[in-house]
């Protein structure tokens, strides 16, 4: 059993991270950089397609070479709104996320090059809780304009894993519990999990709830508008400064937050009011997703790559401690909840599901 192996893919803008895992952790990880080859070129996704699978190719052969392929994971692209879960690649969803009928963006190259490295070794190839993993209770839609509703847009793969990891640690079913999960990377999710369905979240991209290393989150509408109206800036120029360039890099010119860290331990007042806002915003939104769940919280899961901050970990104790005892999974863990869903659905440990346009 030991040599089973699940290899996951995880494609981004300017790289391609690879993973080989058996069902008692990592064996290989590559992370293949892009930047300044033929691939950064392109501009097309699905022109893109058959180079990453050339290069993906090459990489594994040496790996498979003591070990059994028995399924390959690709990340989720932007499918729009999709329960969660592990859901097999089909023509549909190859169809949808190639083609960036909802958005362009390196992940959707996920499911079209598991599936063609799928092919060769004869197995399945599948997609797990994809970044559009849509489960809102109705309220939850209803933004306060007609013209547009609430969007789930989240860090739905590690949040779900995380979850699973919570409910294992607990020695509990995870349909019998309800969590608040933040995860804290370049963009903040903060979700609200009821029996293992995420209920509500603040829209993680450009939309709502606190802001981040790199994004704004909720502004004050009066200043948006006159920004967005000055004549200064094209629609792409706000979702820019919004998603990239906003939050903590905007007021400090970076958003390496072990340098912000080390700004403050030299005494830079401004950098430490900046941290401890953020802070203080991510701690609002745990505590409103609390009451979304009636304050019948069984714990708050801190995760991504912020959730190793001793400084946040402090603070967030004191600030949202009394809601309920905070649970500390640190890191993306991407490539490893990739292959959790992928072990899943080879042990038949969950329903495998069907994307349908």
């Amino acid at each position: 059993m030991k040599s089973e192996t699940v290899l996951v893919i995880n494609p981004g803008s300017t790289s391609t991270k690879l993973g080989l895992f058996n069902r008692d952790g990592e064996i290989f990880i590559e992370n293949v950089d892009h930047s300044g080859t033929e691939i950064s070129q392109m501009h097309s996704i699905k022109d893109q397609l058959p180079l990453r699978l050339e290069i993906i190719n090459k990489i594994i052969r040496p790996w498979l070479e003591k070990y059994k392929l028995v399924a390959v994971v690709g990340r989720g692209g932007l499918l729009g709104p999709i329960e969660s879960g592990v859901y097999i690649v089909n023509k549909d969803i190859m169809d949808i996320t190639i083609n960036c009928t909802y958005a362009s963006h390196a992940s959707n190259l996920g499911a079209s090059i598991a599936n063609g490295i799928a092919k060769e070794y004869n197995i399945s190839a599948y997609i797990v809780d994809p970044v559009t993993v849509d489960e809102f209770i109705p309220e939850a839609r209803i933004s306060g304009i007609p013209d547009y509703e609430r969007r789930s847009r989240l860090h739905a793969l590690n949040i779900n894993a995380c979850v699973r990891k919570a409910a294992e640690k607990m020695g509990k079913e995870v349909k019998d519990l309800n969590f608040v999960v933040a995860h804290m990377g370049g963009g903040v999710s903060i979700a609200a999990i009821r029996g293992g369905r995420i209920i509500d979240c603040n829209d993680a991209l450009m939309g709502m709830g606190p802001f981040s290393p790199e994004r704004a989150g909720a502004l004050p509408l009066e200043g948006l508008v006159k920004l967005a109206l000055s004549g200064k800036y094209t629609f792409e120029d706000m979702a820019r400064k919004l998603t990239k360039n906003s939050g903590v890099k905007g007021y400090l010119g970076t958003s390496n937050m072990l340098e912000v860290e080390q700004r403050i331990d030299k005494g830079d007042k401004k950098a430490e009011l900046i941290f401890y806002a953020m802070a203080y915003q991510i701690s609002k939104e745990i505590g409103a997703m609390a009451t979304t769940l009636k304050g019948k919280v069984d714990g708050i899961i801190l995760t991504g790559g912020q959730a190793h901050s001793k400084k946040l970990l402090t603070y967030f104790k004191k600030s949202v401690g009394f809601i309920a005892d905070t649970i500390v999974f640190p890191g993306e863990n991407e490539l490893e909840s990739l292959a959790a869903g992928g072990f899943m659905a080879v042990d038949k440990k969950t329903e495998i599901k069907i994307y349908k346009k």
